[in-house]
């Protein structure tokens, strides 16, 4: 088979913090929701499918969460366990946008390709802070979960403000692939570009 080209992320930029002291957490039959009944958590410059949250001011709920659906402005769904927990209208709950992961992408293994030869270049704005990662991610699992990542070694780009883009060759026979951008706190990553 030929190789393919494929875009991660075309264009993906920090979010503002979010606070408020109406969001609740709701675990219901494998459904994990975080919602309001005021607060705006999705929309323009706000939390999409992909977010990477860190919430802190909550009794039972301080860790970060990845958005896998955005249900309405007032209500995501995270792939992680949350424990149910309603809002008591005078804490404060923050949500910290501190990065994001891309779509999958079919990587080597899922064509049951042997030399499972991978490209990926990275492209970030010079207002990317100097602390934040970017790193390519893979599974084995047909139907991965977020558990079923791991960090591909090699693969992490860190800028420095003068290095603004950067490629690495990975080689494996991963099913899926995927990048990882953390503690972002400032930028925009332009694109990430894989061929596989």
């Amino acid at each position: 088979m030929a190789q393919t080209s494929t875009t991660l992320i075309s264009s993906k930029a920090h979010v503002t913090t979010i606070t408020g002291t109406d969001i609740s957490f709701t675990a219901t039959s494998g459904v994990y929701t975080i919602s309001s009944t005021s607060t705006v958590l999705t929309g323009s410059g706000k939390f999409a499918v992909g977010d990477l949250i860190t919430v802190t001011g909550t009794t039972s709920n301080n860790s970060t969460f990845t958005v896998s659906t955005v249900v309405s402005t007032l209500e995501i769904t995270v792939s992680e366990v949350v424990t149910s927990e309603n809002a008591d209208g005078s804490s404060t709950v923050t949500l910290d946008h501190v990065g994001f992961v891309s779509d999958k992408s079919k990587g080597d293994g899922y064509y049951s390709q042997p030399d499972g030869v991978h490209t990926v270049a990275y492209q970030v704005t010079a207002s990317f802070n100097e602390d934040a990662t970017t790193k390519m991610q893979g599974t084995l699992a047909t139907t991965p979960t977020e558990d079923d990542w791991f960090d591909i070694a090699n693969t992490t780009f860190t800028s420095d403000t003068s290095t603004l883009t950067s490629s690495y060759n990975f080689t494996g026979n991963y099913v899926w692939v995927r990048s990882k951008t953390q503690l972002l706190t400032a930028g925009t990553v332009n694109s990430i570009l894989l061929n596989s």
